[in-house]
């Protein structure tokens, strides 16, 4: 039995090779909103309670940290609740925030709803996501484009993240690419691949419960310009599932 790598039959430095079953993505998709969540509010309850201790408040402030156990521990209810309730909500399967889902054990509720109202968690959330995202961007273009010659102008690098780039990530091309030709770019994707095993219904609480998974693509996409030497802002939503519009903003180099 040896144990050297199997060497591929097709050219490693190909973007279409597949060293890895496709269900993987398809996977990390619908696991990544989620777990975003997770960490952000166990991260936050165990920052809260670090304050707490830090402040000097106990059990008779607020009841969210207990005294020290009797054996002198120091075990709190919060850091309890963060492992136990912090995951817990059905609704964050579906990409959703976990306030409001099963609480903690004795009955006290989402750590979550007591320290980060929905906005913030929101935001939090948005700038985990966004930087996983940037960060991937940043290898996929610095990966693919290595023995690419020099893109010309803003254009033929934005159509190289329209085609080479969503066909790498997602196995499909853009749909439909506008611009002002004043640095402003709109990518709609009919069929946007993380969208492809959610419901097909277009309710209001359908298309919320889908924004926060397009948080990592607008990762991607910001990242990938800017290891292309573009500064933009990326937005994107979607009204009708599985559509999702791209907006770009470049910014202007400073001279």
């Amino acid at each position: 039995m040896s144990f050297e790598p199997v060497m591929p039959p097709y050219n490693a430095s190909d973007p279409t090779a597949r060293f890895l079953s496709a269900s993987c993505l398809d996977f990390l998709f619908i696991e990544l909103v989620p777990l975003a969540y997770r960490v952000t509010n166990e991260l936050e309850a165990v920052a809260r309670e670090q304050e707490m201790l830090a402040d000097g408040f106990g059990n008779e402030n607020d009841g969210t940290t207990s005294a020290a156990n009797a054996d002198g521990s120091g075990t709190t209810a919060l850091a309890a609740t963060a492992t136990t309730g912090g995951s817990s909500s059905g609704v964050l399967g579906a990409g959703g925030s976990n306030r409001g889902g099963g609480g903690g054990a004795g009955g006290q509720g989402s750590t979550a709803a007591t320290m980060m109202d929905e906005e913030e968690e929101r935001q939090a959330v948005f700038r985990r996501l966004e930087g996983i995202g940037y960060r991937v961007g940043q290898g996929l273009a610095e990966r693919f484009t290595r023995d690419r010659p020099r893109f010309n102008d803003t254009l033929d690098v934005i159509k190289f993240l329209c085609k080479d780039l969503w066909t790498l990530v997602f196995r499909k091309q853009v749909d439909n690419l506008k611009t002002n030709h004043r640095g402003v770019y709109v990518l709609t994707d009919n069929g946007f691949r993380p969208f492809a095993r959610m419901s097909a219904q277009s309710s209001s609480q359908a298309v919320l419960l889908a924004q926060p998974f397009l948080w990592f693509p607008c990762g991607i996409i910001r990242g990938a310009l800017a290891a292309l030497g573009i500064t933009a802002t990326v937005h994107a939503e979607t009204t009708e599932l599985p559509s999702a519009v791209f907006q770009i903003k470049t910014v202007p180099a400073k001279t």
